[in-house]
């Protein structure tokens, strides 16, 4: 079920952050551990192991996992200030990654948020760092040790120029963490890192195709604090960071770092900054580090634009050229604030978490219009417009969950986007006949396999319907919403009539007996079973009820829903015929894939306990399984922390 929350932009409920190690502990407990033993950290969640680096290929060398001061004798975190001159690109495709950290350290407050300084080589060194990322709409801490892949004592993957220092290695590898592997950052956009370092919202814009404005646009951005990245299009795999006449590279990301206008020869010219992350190969074209045009400028400008001139990666180009070269540029606002107007505004923001279930709410997009209609709906009013206008301005970002963690399970991005209907006065889940009679009043440009989607539009007050889908039915992800209106605006996730009792008996702490009919309602849409047992319901409020009323309220209800939905995934994905049945002999696999180890001897027990005759095992068996293991490992991970 998604549900959402409204949060002014800005608010402190978005700034909490989470520990994601799998024992629970932070950072801090576990440095203190490690010096209490006389220990340097190792990561059991992130082992120094092959299958941290790949999963779908061998290591091709001989990797050795070195920590700092085995590779130099006098280790620094960050030497002389965090500079977008520390990151040079080793042998991973992340370069989307490195345009974005380049872009990180022109931020000093930003920086210090995602590289907490509190850290270091020298007192209170424990081979233990962490790094703060935002992801859907939590930050959460990240730990890692300071093992590093080398090969013949040399890094590996990102690096700095001065070897001595190793911050940006091991941001690098607390992403890599993240996201499952080193290989997982293999390609990228720019946007998704940024966003990840700022829980800001992304806007691209075309080259070809730019507003009229769209110079002053970067200007205000560059100002703001936003993060920039652009990129050169190609048409085919072998242009692939082929480079150019004119130094630069097709299919590369490189970060925006400074907007500038100039007096030349009697006018006025635009001019933009931009770094390549490998830290060399630049443009050699007009006002490029050793041109002409400089020397025709006044002295005090050309020093205070060009200061070094080195071979770092970092060149001017003047805009015309810029637009005429690149394609693509990538802006993350780091709050909602516009950058088309010149009073600087703060946004409103309606977050939105649900899912897309094949056979249920995997409706596809507007071309399957059989199941368009199925794809979860969420109902926005706009009330008031802008200050002085008629319109309202509304961001809508369409973000899918995890994808680049489950690649290593052969899952990549889906093909997301979403369209925006006028809708009628009614609370319901609009049907097929509507989506046939009624054309869409805005959507996303396309339909595109990355990680967010996002539009700005201009729209007259009135009732809107939000339709998010894959470009194909039967796709299954999670997804966020993020909406961003200049003033307060509604917003809903409509549910269908059978989800009505359900909404308003959540509202209030429910016994075994009501969580019974409100759940039998629901995952008859999902599920073929004969309903759920009272039982299993006593089994789900023992799990969940935290605070030991014997009822279940409305919070724990939520966290139970979001396990439930990665349980039903589960069990569909082993009942290939949808006879609500699954095989014994799969239960293993489904409880391993919901992070559960059992030995031989238990799954003996529970197939004995909780097969039919055939073998088989229906959704209610299946469920008091799984709850009754949830909460048997609760317990003793409980126990464990007390001992």
């Amino acid at each position: 079920m998604p549900y959402s929350v409204t949060l002014p932009s800005g608010s402190k409920q978005a700034a909490l952050v989470e520990s994601t190690q799998a024992d629970g502990k932070t950072f801090e407990q576990l440095r203190q551990e490690c010096l209490q033993k006389g220990k340097l950290f190792e990561d059991p969640d992130f082992p120094a192991v092959d299958d941290s680096l790949f999963y779908s290929q061998r290591v091709p060398v001989n990797f050795e996992w070195k920590r700092p001061g085995e590779i130099c004798k006098d280790p620094k975190f960050i030497t002389g200030g965090a500079t977008r001159t520390d990151i040079c690109q080793g042998q991973l495709g992340d370069c989307w990654l490195l345009a974005a950290i380049a872009s990180l350290t022109l931020h000093e407050d930003t920086l210090k948020r995602v590289v907490p300084h509190d850290q270091g080589f020298d007192r209170g060194y424990a081979g233990i760092f962490h790094f703060k990322f935002w992801q859907h709409n939590k930050w959460l801490d990240v730990v890692v040790d300071d093992r590093l892949p080398c090969v013949r004592n040399n890094l590996v993957f990102v690096h700095s120029a001065d070897q001595t220092e190793f911050w940006s290695a091991l941001l690098e590898k607390a992403y890599a963490k993240l996201n499952g592997s080193y290989e997982s950052l293999k390609g990228g956009s720019t946007m998704e890192a940024m966003e990840d370092f700022t829980g800001g919202v992304g806007e691209m814009y075309e080259t070809k195709n730019p507003p009229s404005n769209l110079f002053l646009i970067l200007k205000k951005a560059v100002e703001r604090g936003s993060m920039l990245g652009c990129s050169i299009d190609i048409t085919s795999s072998a242009e692939s960071e082929a480079q150019t006449t004119t130094g630069l590279v097709k299919g590369h990301a490189y970060s925006i770092t400074g907007v500038e206008e100039v007096n030349y020869r009697g006018a006025k010219v635009q001019l933009i900054r931009v770094r390549n992350p490998w830290g060399q190969v630049e443009w050699n074209g007009p006002w490029s580090d050793n041109s002409r045009e400089w020397n025709t400028i006044d002295s005090s400008e050309k020093t205070r634009l060009l200061h070094n001139s080195l071979d770092d990666g970092e060149f001017w180009m003047e805009f015309g050229d810029f637009k005429a070269n690149y394609d693509k540029i990538e802006i993350c606002n780091l709050t909602a604030d516009s950058l088309s107007d010149d009073v600087r505004k703060k946004w409103e923001v309606n977050l939105f978490e649900g899912n897309w279930i094949r056979g249920s709410t995997a409706g596809g997009c507007r071309n399957y219009i059989d199941t368009f209609w199925t794809n979860p709906q969420f109902k926005l009013r706009l009330d008031h417009p802008d200050d002085g206008d008629k319109l309202c301005s509304v961001i809508v970002a369409l973000m899918q969950k995890n994808r680049r963690r489950l690649r290593k399970e052969g899952l990549d991005l889906e093909t997301i986007g979403f369209a925006i209907y006028e809708a009628p006065d009614d609370q319901d889940h609009q049907g097929k006949d509507f989506f046939r009679y009624n054309a869409s009043k805005a959507r996303s440009r396309t339909y595109v396999n990355m990680r967010e989607v996002s539009e700005r539009f201009r729209m007259p007050p009135g009732n809107y319907l939000l339709v998010p889908t894959t470009f194909q039915p039967h796709h299954e992800a999670d997804f966020l919403i993020r909406i961003f209106s200049e003033n307060k605006a509604g917003a809903m996730y409509v549910h269908t009539n059978t989800h009505q009792c359900y909404i308003r008996q959540i509202d209030k702490a429910i016994s075994a007996r009501e969580l019974q009919h409100v759940l039998n309602n629901v995952l008859s849409r999902k599920v073929k079973f004969d309903g759920l047992t009272l039982n299993t319901c006593h089994s789900i409020i023992n799990l969940m009820d935290v605070d030991n009323t014997g009822m279940l309220e409305f919070e724990e209800f939520k966290v139970f829903w979001d396990k439930l939905k990665k349980w039903i995934m589960l069990f569909l994905s082993y009942d290939t015929d949808r006879s609500g049945r699954m095989s014994s002999y799969e239960l293993r696999s489904a409880l391993n894939a919901a992070g559960m180890q059992l030995n031989n001897k238990l799954l003996q027990l529970l197939g004995l306990r909780f097969a039919d005759e055939n073998f088989d095992i229906d959704f209610d068996d299946y469920l008091t399984c799984i709850v009754r293991l949830e909460n048997m490992f609760q317990i003793n991970k409980i126990v464990n922390i007390n001992e």
